[in-house]
């Protein structure tokens, strides 16, 4: 009996040992997680071996091939087959540029993909089939203003507000018939309402379009929005004031943008050069050497050559009644008989000729005589028909009430404001037409 006890009591701590012992430890491998996907120019590159470079003084295509197992004839091969598409001849230096190669032991080239700006792309397919494709990234088109008081120069007052420069190039631009940004003066202001873009991955591009702006010179507004006429098949855009007047004139203010006038149109004026006293029948533009000089309004090129007073010159009849000419030039970049357009560039600021240091001498003539063009009354383009006001006052309406609300800011604070909002459903239309690609 005491024996079937003993053994009832080693049973039962038999099995309560058993329930208490712990499970085998399973060990699970931990794998390491996957990279994660990367997608650009349409590829995902984690499928390739991927080369990113930017084009240096020297490279070539087939240089640049050659160096990733590309030969010679392939080249060749490649160059004629999308010439349509692509000149290879023409990639740019310090453009970059991306390589895709197969991931095997052969690495063989699979793509070329050269940038040509931060949106515009152009893929040479080299894989089974060779062409190419010119291609644009997605960009977002965001609205934004901004007003300003001149204390300086407008280009000052832009950059203080970590606006790009670009904003000065098109305000100028628009303004240039309206607006002698020669003589603008402290204390002159503006408002303007643009538009920027953006990648996908928040990259800033740059501003695409100035929808509408005010300008303040001297105490009076200058009005300026951008409009599409449509005339049957034809559009033209441009910018009109608030009466629905073209800001665009026959003449530009000046044949060259940003720089100072050193002497002007002058009856008696002494020379600088010749020692003597005479008349001064043009209007000098001081400026940088090499800086780029227009033509102020469409013509043809009806001089194009060098005398030892003018230097390095041209003249351009615009019509039967207006003719201009540019002095002192380093360089022609035009030919007799050539037509030119309003704002093309036709030579570059020198100091050829009897010229004491850089400058071009503008010379203005009206049936055949010399005059000074800032006594003008000049022509101006044509300005909105009757036809169309209606439609036009409609669609600025909501436009300029965005501009009237934004308040103008003292000098010394000038401001940047986001998210422009333009009530009225034609505010879209004008929205779209600016989101023109890069």
């Amino acid at each position: 009996m005491f024996k079937k006890g003993l053994f009832l009591v080693i049973a039962i701590g038999f099995i309560a040992c058993k329930k208490h012992t712990p499970p085998p430890q399973i060990e699970v491998e931990e794998t390491a997680p996957l990279p994660p996907i990367v997608k650009e120019f349409d590829f995902v590159l984690n499928d390739y071996h991927v080369v990113k470079d930017t084009i240096k003084s020297g490279d070539s295509f087939g240089a640049i091939m050659d160096a990733h197992g590309v030969n010679r004839s392939q080249v060749f091969e490649i160059s004629n087959k999308v010439k349509d598409s692509f000149n290879v001849a023409r990639i740019a230096v310090g453009k970059p540029y991306t390589i895709l190669k197969s991931k095997d032991s052969m690495a063989q080239v699979k793509a070329f993909i050269y940038q040509k700006s931060k949106v515009s792309y152009t893929v040479v397919h080299v894989d089974d089939s060779i062409y190419a494709l010119n291609k644009k990234k997605k960009v977002v088109t965001k609205r934004r203003s901004m007003t300003g008081v001149i204390e300086s120069s407008l280009s000052q007052t832009i950059e203080n507000e970590n606006v790009s420069p670009y904003l000065t190039h098109m305000l100028s631009g628009i303004y240039q018939w309206s607006i002698d940004f020669f003589k603008i003066q402290k204390g002159d202001r503006f408002k303007v309402i643009f538009t920027e873009q953006y990648l996908e991955d928040g990259t800033y591009v740059g501003i695409n379009d100035i929808e509408a702006s005010i300008f303040e010179h001297n105490n009076t507004p200058f009005y300026a929005f951008q409009y599409e006429v449509k005339e049957s098949e034809k559009k033209e855009t441009s910018y009109y004031d608030d009466q629905a007047k073209s800001l665009q004139s026959f003449f530009l203010k000046a044949p060259l943008q940003f720089s100072r006038i050193s002497s002007r149109y002058s009856r008696r004026r002494f020379h600088p050069v010749q020692k003597r006293w005479k008349s001064h029948k043009g209007t000098d533009y001081a400026a940088p050497h090499g800086t780029p000089i227009w033509s102020t309004a469409n013509g043809t090129v009806i001089k194009a050559g060098y005398t030892s007073g003018n230097g390095k010159y041209v003249k351009v009849k615009h019509n039967n009644k207006y003719s201009t000419q540019y002095l002192h030039m380093s360089k022609i970049l035009v030919k007799k008989g050539q037509y030119v357009k309003q704002g093309d560039v036709i030579g570059r600021v020198g100091s050829t000729g009897l010229a004491t240091g850089p400058h071009v001498c503008y010379r203005f003539w009206v049936n055949g005589r010399q005059v000074d063009p800032y006594r003008q009354k000049l022509p101006s383009a044509k300005n909105i028909e009757e036809k169309h006001k209606e439609a036009y006052f409609e669609f600025i309406k909501p436009i300029k009430i965005a501009l009237d609300s934004i308040p103008f800011k003292s000098a010394n604070n000038n401001q940047t404001y986001e998210d422009i909002t333009i009530s009225e459903s034609n505010s879209n239309n004008c929205l779209e037409s600016l989101t023109g690609a890069l």
